[in-house]
């Protein structure tokens, strides 16, 4: 992997001066996985915050083949540029290796667009789908997503009389991809960086489809200070709500252990969206997410020491 040194002197391909709010864990999380290619790229990427803030035209932060799709299709088009590619490079019209990334956001990759990721996995085809998650459908005013925790405001689940923010748990979809028997999966945190970039760059390498989720705070929709962003995907991480772990041919590999596991509760209580939880009514609702927390962490360990 990359040394620190060698990543500060690579070109960045994707400029500053971009309309990304203040602290976005997008942007970061963006950056450091096209720093960790040393291949020619192209990239496709979903209508959401990515696109619409780095795209403005007749602008464009990126630094690479850039293609913009609909909300629900960049795995679809990615992997029909992928087949082309090979096309063309079997006629030897192409010579130069290429890479092919899609990224999406949540709402982008758990909802919408899940059925054209999924199709584009089981076809077989080499690229690597980075799903940012923001946890919410950010760009269109943070509504609640598959992605979106249990108890988190959004504006299609507020905290108040009726409901005390989001009653369903949030989907697992590393847990889906996993399902579709690729090559490799990972998840991943921006706070990790050299885990998030070797996992990258093992992606890029494999021979099929990969798949990576990485963690993307939004201090606009989470509601916390924009300075703390790396922080919070780094409680995420060591309060294991985050796992950071891949899984190659079928066996599980945890990549990060925290010395001392957090209370996820640290963690909630740096969010406003999820302030409304620590009123005493609620606290049955903290109680039964910690436990869906320690359950699902002691399974992933399980799975990690089975294979």
């Amino acid at each position: 992997m990359a040394s620190l040194r060698e990543l500060a002197k690579k070109k960045n391909l994707l400029t500053g001066g971009h309309r990304l709010c203040a602290g976005c864990g997008a942007s970061i999380t963006i950056r450091q996985v096209l720093l960790a290619s040393n291949y020619p790229l192209v990239c496709g990427v979903a209508t959401g915050c990515l696109e619409v803030s780095t795209t403005i035209y007749p602008y464009t932060a990126w630094r690479c083949s850039y293609i913009h799709t609909a909300f629900e299709s960049v795995a679809a088009t990615i992997s029909g540029v992928e087949a082309a590619y090979r096309a063309l490079k079997k006629k030897g019209k192409i010579e130069r290796e290429m890479k092919f990334i899609a990224f999406g956001g949540d709402g982008g990759t758990y909802d919408i667009g899940f059925q054209a990721l999924s199709g584009a996995l089981e076809r077989g085809h080499r690229m690597l789908y980075v799903c940012y998650d923001n946890q919410a459908y950010m760009n269109t005013g943070i509504q609640r997503s598959g992605a979106t925790p249990l108890g988190a405001w959004t504006t299609t689940t507020p905290a108040g009389k009726v409901i005390p923010g989001k009653p369903n748990w949030r989907k697992d979809l590393t847990a889906c991809v996993v399902a579709h028997n690729i090559p490799y999966v990972a998840q991943a945190s921006p706070s990790h960086w050299k885990d998030l970039v070797s996992k990258v760059e093992k992606a890029l390498e494999t021979d099929g489809p990969t798949f990576i989720n990485i963690l993307a705070p939004c201090p606009r929709g989470w509601r916390y200070p924009e300075s703390k962003t790396i922080k919070m995907a780094k409680l995420a991480v060591d309060s294991c709500f985050w796992p950071l772990y891949e899984v190659e041919e079928g066996k599980y590999k945890l990549n990060y252990q925290p010395k001392e596991k957090k209370p996820v509760v640290e963690w909630l209580q740096l969010q406003g969206r999820f302030k409304h939880l620590f009123k005493p009514e609620n606290q049955a609702i903290l109680e039964k997410f910690q436990a869906n927390v320690d359950k699902a962490w002691e399974n992933l360990l399980a799975l990690a020491q089975k294979t």
